[in-house]
């Protein structure tokens, strides 16, 4: 009996020890250094996030990937759970340390949303030895995908360039003839200039440095086109980018990491299998 009890003892203490509660960070502690013009949440607005936060799982035996997760939601919400959190568990069972971002809504103000994702690579990085940090990724779903995206071809310098890129059913492009109109209207207001809708269609902004990507969408989104995927996919392949692109028959929009979605096996395989070749 006394075995049995040392036994159940040890169990128990490595199990706590297996489950390391998550690391959660304000991006800004000494205060943004800009604004949204959003002081309270407006019952029918977009959603107010009063400290951008950044939620970090760290791997138990990381393999040197990292993932910054921006969760969707047409820049006015945050899908946080199956966008973002859902994936944290399935991401460290890889060896991945996994972060999700809580970002600003841009509220019109354009730069917020890209500063609060810029500001989450840094502090990844300022904690890569003790996350064993050596690839660093943004991954992003919808509008989380159109600030992914822009995290990746609006870079500033080495520490908020990533090294990779995810993007599920990503809005890409402003082209009010396949944006999201939704997503337009709440990051640049509802007749921003062209200039500026040039400067956040990222389809546009592909160069040769920007890092590698994994697109998924499905043919029949009828919320975000997926021209918006094929255009980013041809755009990265015309500057010598090294891309995969997944376009799935079926699904719709915002499926994340639902079970229900009938192409999860599919999708997180071939995931599964771009990151391995990529943490090699």
């Amino acid at each position: 009996m006394r075995h049995l009890l040392v036994f159940l003892s040890l169990f128990l203490s490595v199990g706590l020890l297996s489950a390391r509660e998550p690391i959660v960070i304000k991006l800004w502690p000494n205060g943004a250094p800009n604004d949204n013009g959003m002081r309270e949440q407006v019952e029918g607005g977009a959603l107010y996030v009063a400290e951008p936060i950044l939620t970090v799982f760290p791997a138990e035996r990381g393999n040197g990937l990292a993932i910054v997760a921006c969760p969707g939601g047409g820049y006015g919400g945050l899908a946080m759970e199956h966008e973002g959190l859902a994936m944290a568990d399935w991401m460290n069972r890889q060896g991945i340390t996994y972060a999700v971002l809580k970002y600003r809504m841009p509220n019109g103000h354009n730069e917020v949303p890209l500063s609060d994702a810029q500001q989450a690579l840094r502090i990844m990085r300022q904690h890569a030895g003790e996350w064993n940090v050596q690839k660093l990724g943004i991954m992003g779903s919808s509008a989380g995908g159109h600030l992914a995206s822009t995290v990746a071809t609006h870079f500033t310098d080495a520490a908020t360039r990533p090294d990779f890129q995810i993007l599920f059913y990503p809005v890409i492009t402003m082209d009010p003839t396949f944006t999201h109109m939704g997503s337009h209207d709440n990051l640049m207001g509802k007749n921003p200039s062209k200039e500026l809708e040039e400067k956040y269609s990222n389809e546009k902004q592909v160069d040769t440095d920007t890092p590698p990507a994994f697109i998924l969408h499905c043919t029949d989104d009828d919320v975000v086109p997926v021209a918006n995927a094929v255009a980013y996919y041809s755009a990265l392949a015309k500057n010598g980018v090294s891309a995969s692109l997944h376009i799935y028959p079926a699904g719709g929009h915002g499926w994340g990491y639902n079970d229900s979605y009938d192409f999860k096996r599919q999708w997180t395989g071939e995931l599964e299998k771009w990151l391995r070749i990529l943490a090699e």
